[in-house]
Formats: C-alpha cells, sequence, structure tokens
C-alpha cells in the first residue's frame, strides 16, 4: 500500500525499526518538500515488499555501474516521472537513502545519489569511495551526500 509523505507533519510510519528513525524520516520528508516545491508532485512511498521492480531497477544500476549490492534492509521505495526526468528511491533501515535521476533525453545528467541520514556511518559498501558533502535541513538536520553519474542504458 502506497501512501504520500507529509513534509509538514514528519512521520516515522514504515521506518520504525531504523536505528536512526527520526533522522531517516526527516530524510524522506526533505524529498517530498523538495519536490512538492520544485515540481508540484506529491512524494508517495511504498514498502520495499510491495515494490521489487523498484528494488531490482536500482540493485541493476548499482551493481553493473560500481559494482555495489548493500546489505541493509531496504524499507521503502518510489518511482514516478516527473516531467522528462525518471526518478527512484530506495529508503534502507540503517538511514542510507539512494535515489536515481534519470533523463529520458539527456544520458548526461543521468546519475544515482546516496544520501545519508544524520547519526548512521558511511556504509561499509561506499566507504572509501565517496566523498560526501554536508548539507543543513530543518527537516532532517545534517545530510551528507554524494553521486555517480550513469553511463549505461537503463
Amino acid at each position: 500500500m502506497s501512501y504520500m509523505v507529509d513534509f509538514k507533519n514528519v512521520s516515522v510510519v514504515g521506518l520504525e525499526s531504523s536505528p536512526v528513525v527520526e533522522a531517516l524520516a526527516g530524510l524522506r520528508a526533505n524529498e517530498a518538500r523538495y519536490f512538492m516545491n520544485k515540481y508540484k508532485h506529491e512524494f508517495t512511498v511504498a514498502s520495499a515488499s510491495e515494490s521489487q521492480e523498484t528494488l531490482v531497477y536500482v540493485n541493476r544500476i548499482l551493481k553493473e555501474e560500481r559494482d555495489i549490492e548493500f546489505t541493509a534492509k531496504p524499507l521503502e521505495t518510489s518511482c514516478f516521472q516527473v516531467e522528462n526526468i525518471k526518478f527512484a528511491y530506495v529508503f534502507y533501515e540503517d538511514g542510507l537513502a539512494v535515489n536515481v535521476m534519470y533523463p529520458i533525453d539527456n544520458p548526461k545528467k543521468r546519475a544515482v545519489g546516496f544520501k545519508l541520514s544524520e547519526g548512521m556511518e558511511v556504509p561499509a559498501e561506499l566507504e572509501g569511495k565517496f566523498k560526501f558533502a554536508r548539507q543543513k535541513s530543518k527537516l532532517a538536520g545534517t545530510i551528507r551526500g554524494s553521486f555517480f553519474v550513469i553511463k549505461g542504458e537503463y
């Protein structure tokens, strides 16, 4: 069952098993606010168990592009298209959020982003491979983020 993420009244629904549940809920709400403000799009999520297609898509890109396979449990996903850009998100139990930005008509702008919730360690799968920039968020505290450009076609 999918539901819209409310960025005004941040909820931990679906993320309760995370050790950084409040920060991860804030990170998810931060993403929802971004899409509402930029695209007037309501950010919806579904439990990972109900959205295997999105998980397979994101995992395939991570594996084929950078040989990354996360051991953390995926809790929720989101997959949608706004204008000419396809977006896919996976929120993991450890506090990691992975997003794929895939413009249909502009291969140079395709990327995978990683955002770390406040209070979580850098996952072993990313340790030493990426530099993380810090960003302050009213909803999520300090977010650390990084990305890589997608070279293949998905």
